[in-house]
């Protein structure tokens, strides 16, 4: 069975092609500057990128060039468009609606459109992917399957805010955490490195990139997780503050003459690692000068501490922990931050090896050899846990 995975953005559109039987990725492309002008890149392993620049007037102006590219006689991979069985698409918000993935009917796009206001800038771009699959493979399975739903497990006390109740009646405020498609596919590649039943396993999953969350999974389920009711929310990040005292936003507004999106727009942009050290939001420009620059080293101690308090608040939170995931760009590459973050964790049975450590992008399990607390590096798999959630319903 073949799935195409779609990740539509506003001006662009990533996708993958994938072998659900023997989970091979046949190729996978970038549709860039939708409505502007247009570019497709399509990677196939052992051959040369092939990259076509095209109008792209709209988001079906790019599944159509990404269908032709898959079926062309030279660079494709496929010989008719009818060797895709069924479509995925990565949607960011599905609300307090979907706690799982769904095939997409009339329905389903429906509650896409109240999701909306939760997620502004993100599922208008979702839904017009789907409606331009839609258009161009009339008939094909499509399946939703949404960065929020792994999340829909967590208990009332851990989701509520302690606002005035009528606020989560009114306009359903609460937290909702994101990367759920990444903290599912760790957590659940964890149990198996480990051997063991996801129900009979504690476990905290790291995803750290330039958007970073930590998640509590116990017995398989989320029952906490570090982002909200935005992505804002958690940990310091590359240009996101993470979590602060929200008097902090009324003081800006009345002490720096901002408005509501000049505030949105510092905390979402000009914050985090990039707004400490002034120098940049990628972790690799920070390790590079942190020798010499005061800030950008109080920038990465920040961000290795922001973890290490979800860590030990999350084992808490379950009444232990059997093992610790690092996944996502930084979790997966950088073993500068991995041994910050575990430094000191000791005591929790958390730590690793340093020489095992010295790994990119590999699946390993680092812990020392003394450890009573797993630590595992897993590559995260979006697209692949996306196309098994798709053939799954397709079927």
């Amino acid at each position: 069975m073949k799935i195409l995975v779609i990740n539509a953005g506003s001006s662009s559109l990533k996708y993958q092609f994938i072998d659900i039987d023997t989970k091979q990725v046949l190729a996978k492309g970038l549709c860039e500057r939708i409505g502007i002008d247009g570019k497709l890149t399509q990677k196939v392993s052992g051959r040369d990128n092939f990259v076509r620049e095209d109008a792209m007037k709209d988001h079906s102006d790019a599944i159509r060039m990404v269908i032709e590219a898959l079926t062309d006689k030279e660079v494709g991979v496929i010989s008719d468009m009818k060797e895709i069985d069924a479509v995925g698409h990565r949607v960011v918000h599905g609300g307090e609606i979907f706690s799982g993935s769904v095939m997409i009917d009339d329905a389903v796009m429906d509650a896409l459109q109240q999701c909306v206001p939760l997620a502004p800038l993100h599922n208008p771009a979702n839904i017009i992917g789907i409606e331009a699959c839609a258009k161009i493979m009339p008939g094909v399975p499509q399946v939703g399957v949404f960065d929020t739903a792994f999340h829909q497990t967590m208990p009332k006390k851990a989701y509520m805010y302690a606002l005035p109740y009528e606020m989560y009646e009114k306009h359903k405020i609460r937290r909702y955490g994101f990367h759920g498609t990444s903290h599912k596919y760790v957590s659940g590649r964890a149990a198996e490195m480990l051997g063991k039943n996801p129900e009979d396993l504690k476990i905290i999953t790291l995803h750290l990139g330039n958007g970073s969350s930590i998640t509590a999974v116990d017995g398989g389920k989320s029952v906490d997780t570090s982002m909200g009711f935005t992505p804002l929310a958690g940990v310091t990040m590359g240009t996101r503050c993470g979590d602060i005292d929200p008097a902090i936003v009324t003081f800006l507004m009345e002490n720096e003459g901002l408005d509501a999106k000049g505030v949105d727009a510092l905390m979402n942009k000009e914050s985090g690692v990039f707004g400490i050290s002034g120098l940049s939001s990628d972790f690799r420009d920070l390790e590079a000068a942190m020798d010499t620059d005061e800030k950008a080293k109080l920038a990465l101690d920040m961000f290795a501490y922001s973890v290490k308090r979800y860590v030990g608040a999350y084992a808490a939170a379950m009444g232990g922990v059997d093992a610790i995931v690092f996944t996502a760009g930084i979790g997966e590459n950088t073993a500068l931050m991995r041994a910050a973050i575990t430094e000191g964790l000791e005591f929790m049975g958390i730590k690793i090896d340093p020489e095992l450590n010295k790994i990119r992008g590999e699946e390993k399990d680092i812990s020392a050899a003394d450890a009573t607390v797993r630590t595992l590096v897993i590559p995260t798999d979006e697209e692949m846990m996306i196309a098994m959630d798709t053939a799954r319903l397709a079927k």
